[in-house]
């Protein structure tokens, strides 16, 4: 499948791009959301190798990873041989559905689009990729990942699939005809291994009728199972090798079968994500079908794969978490803020004092490695898994890898780092150099919170290292080292959904004059303007202008509640270890998944971002002033249960409140919860094209911002600015920071 893909190639200067020169954005994906949960050594095996691209990619990116390379057939593992060699990557012929392999000694596994022809190949049997799933978790080390990225059955109920009746292609080899016809052709022979009786699917014609959604001149409507509507949009547009394409079951487990069958094996959860891969949204399903219920409500665009990644922890050690409502025990306080123009009062939510993140980083070649903690318990995430499903189908996870932290509390900044490295192994005769960076708000809305972030040069270190108990919990991570570009990328496909240490990340790649690596998210592509328009200059967004909007309220607006819990971990057996009442901030009303866009122009070649000269009482109540700039951003009502309606909802906000008219949104990498430890709040990044600016925003150059980004208090504006001049280019070979940004 990654011919499909070549198109997003858009390559980069960095050693990841050298690593992989010629190689797809597919593939980078792959190691991405591998890269995302595995420790930069010990034994990887890539099951299904293929090529063995993929294999190499990460035998070349992790020169202390043992790489094997896995594939049934012979023929493919000699051709592997025969093109990559590299001290620690190796290939070997094995059934990856069988024990091929030894038991208990793989930091990763990965299986990336292989396990559907475990199924497909063996008579249809979809309980055969869980019982791989089986065999392969039991080859994983203590603390080992199992990653699956391939394709997820939606589940079944009719659905009405529009497709064009005139765009057949071009006459060359493979299926030929429109898509409408294919799809006909298609119910006839899929499963085309099983004796023709059984083959296929049934489909009805329907047309266009009164009441229903409008059906465009020289298309067909068709009535089908959902799961045989995806099964065919997935593979529509690979006509070469059709006859290899329908032998094959891409969508033999349902989200919810994928979570049973790590869930069977004792494993911990620590992704499950369906992925729209953005490319092939926009070249491949906008404006080349339309699907609905039969309600004639229009459905988000299936998912182009699925992630579930899961790891393998030692006997008694937690799995996940069951919560039973408990009394608030006054870890979190509301307080009221009053706003003088109109009397609207403002909850706020607040916990004690600041909280310091610590990015330990050292160079390695010409890379930089950060330290950070893989499966640190956030069980306050799960409450999203209670309250519905998410915009984007994601499982929230309950175990994270997030920054080292500590509590400053009435300590000094020198000594929580040096107790936080301590507790990491990496004694205080280590350090090099360290810089804090300004205080930043993560949730500036809704909670009174602020982040320090101290970046901590430190001699290179390789570390494993199960932390001391900080959590409550069994377990409290594990220490380990990542390569800093990985964990953008990681945040880019919706591998890494924390939000802070991507933010310490870019940080320090763009203070170290690193580059930040190739974008893989969804490519950001703005149509350019006539000249003439107004800006506002860096300095003058973020000089302070001293205005205090706000008094303190005895009263409260009645907007959030604190909830409490207590939260037992339980083990693989179900039985409770652990336990401990945690509290969390939530909306009375309001949903807890939230949507910040970056509203983008280009005017004679600048690119400019709209930014709202706000005022908060957050700001307030740290530093005396109101003034905050910030990036647009709501709660959305609960609702609002899809992507489609969240764009359309957004879009009349955004036309309403700011007087702006915006192209299409598009999601700009991954979601991410901005303070887990406080709130299960999600927050999705949007991009899109302002066509009529309004008069509300301020438009300012998005490269100087994002240059001066660590002076930028709003977390969510800091986010979105740097993720869209990455998605543009603009950080490439930045300068140090304190030179003049072009």
């Amino acid at each position: 499948m990654s011919d499909t893909y070549d198109a997003q190639d858009r390559g980069a200067g960095d050693a990841y791009a050298r690593y992989l020169a010629g190689m797809d954005a597919s593939m980078r994906q792959k190691v991405a959301l591998v890269a995302a949960h595995l420790l930069c050594e010990g034994e990887v095996a890539d099951m299904g190798m293929g090529s063995g691209a993929g294999s190499h990619a990460l035998a070349a990116l992790y020169p202390r990873l043992d790489v094997v390379g896995v594939d049934i057939n012979p023929e493919m593992v000699e051709r592997a041989r025969a093109r990559y060699a590299l001290p620690n990557l190796r290939f070997e012929v094995g059934d990856i559905a069988e024990a091929c392999l030894p038991a208990g000694v793989f930091e990763a596994i990965l299986d990336s689009s292989v396990l559907h022809h475990v199924t497909s190949f063996n008579g249809y049997d979809r309980g055969a990729a869980a019982r791989a799933m089986g065999v392969q978790a039991r080859m994983l080390a203590p603390g080992g990942v199992l990653v699956v990225r391939d394709f997820l059955d939606p589940g079944a109920g009719e659905v009405w699939l529009d497709l064009p009746d005139d765009d057949a292609p071009p006459e060359g080899p493979g299926a030929g005809g429109s898509s409408a016809a294919l799809l006909l052709r298609f119910s006839k022979e899929f499963k085309l291994l099983l004796p023709e009786g059984e083959r296929g699917f049934p489909v009805v014609e329907r047309g266009g009728r009164p009441g229903e959604p409008p059906l465009p001149t020289g298309w067909r409507r068709f009535a089908l199972d959902r799961r045989h509507a995806v099964e065919f949009l997935l593979r529509k547009d690979y006509r070469r090798d059709w006859a290899l394409e329908a032998q094959e079951e891409y969508t033999y487990l349902t989200q919810a079968g994928f979570e049973a069958a790590c869930a069977a094996e004792g494993l911990r959860l620590l992704a499950s994500t369906p992925i729209r891969n953005p490319w092939i949204v926009q070249h491949r399903f906008e404006g080349r079908f339309a699907w609905w219920t039969p309600a004639g409500v229009p459905l988000d665009w299936p998912a182009t794969n699925y992630v579930v990644a899961a790891e393998r922890v030692g006997a008694g050690e937690g799995v996940g978490f069951r919560a039973e409502a408990a009394a608030p025990v006054g870890f979190l306080r509301l307080s009221h803020w009053r706003r003088l123009a109109d009397g609207a009062v403002h909850d706020l939510a607040s916990r004690p004092g600041t909280t310091v993140d610590v990015l330990p980083w050292f160079r390695e070649g010409d890379a930089l490695h950060v330290l950070a903690r893989r499966s640190y318990p956030r069980p306050l995430l799960g409450q999203l898994n209670v309250v519905g499903p998410a915009l984007d189908g994601t499982r929230a996870p309950t175990y994270v890898t997030e920054p080292l932290t500590g509590p400053l509390g009435d300590g000094a900044v020198g000594e929580v780092i040096e107790h936080v490295l301590a507790t990491a192994d990496v004694p205080a005769d280590a350090i090099r150099r360290v810089e804090v960076t300004p205080p930043w708000y993560p949730s500036a809305g809704g909670l009174q919170a602020q982040i320090v972030t101290a970046r901590v040069h430190i001699t290179p270190t390789r570390v494993a290292l199960a932390l001391p108990d900080v959590s409550g919990f069994g377990t409290s991570g594990v220490a380990r080292a990542m390569e800093a570009c990985q964990v953008l990328r990681a945040a880019q496909v919706g591998g890494l959904p924390d939000a802070r240490l991507e933010l310490a990340t870019y940080g320090l790649l763009l203070a170290e004059g690193a580059a930040v690596g190739p974008w893989i998210g969804a490519e950001v592509a703005l149509a350019d303007e006539p000249g003439g328009a107004e800006t506002t200059a860096v300095a003058d967004v973020l000089a302070p202008r001293g205005r205090r909007r706000f008094a303190r309220s005895p009263g409260g607006a009645g907007f959030l509640r604190v909830e409490a819990a207590t939260f037992f971990e339980l083990d693989a057996t179900g039985e409770a270890g652990a336990a401990r009442t945690l509290e969390w901030v939530e909306p009375r009303t309001l949903s807890l998944q939230t949507a910040a866009v970056a509203l983008l122009r280009r005017v004679d070649g600048q690119v400019l971002i709209g930014v709202e000269d706000d005022d908060r009482p957050t700001a307030q109540a740290f530093t005396g002033h109101s003034d905050l700039p910030v990036a647009p951003a709501w709660r959305l009502p609960r609702g609002v249960a899809s992507q489609r309606e969240a764009e359309a909802w957004l879009q009349r906000r955004m036309a309403d409140e700011l007087g702006v008219v915006t192209g299409s949104l598009r999601p700009m990498g991954g979601r991410y919860h901005p303070s887990p430890g406080a709130t299960p709040e999600v927050v999705y990044p949007f991009v899109t094209q302002v066509t009529d600016p309004g008069a509300a925003l301020l438009w300012v150059p998005l490269q100087a911002l994002a240059f001066e980004q660590q002076r930028l208090q709003d977390g969510h504006l800091r986010l979105l600015v740097l993720r869209a001049a990455h998605a543009l280019g603009l950080l490439e070979s930045p300068p140090r920071l304190g030179a003049p940004a072009g």
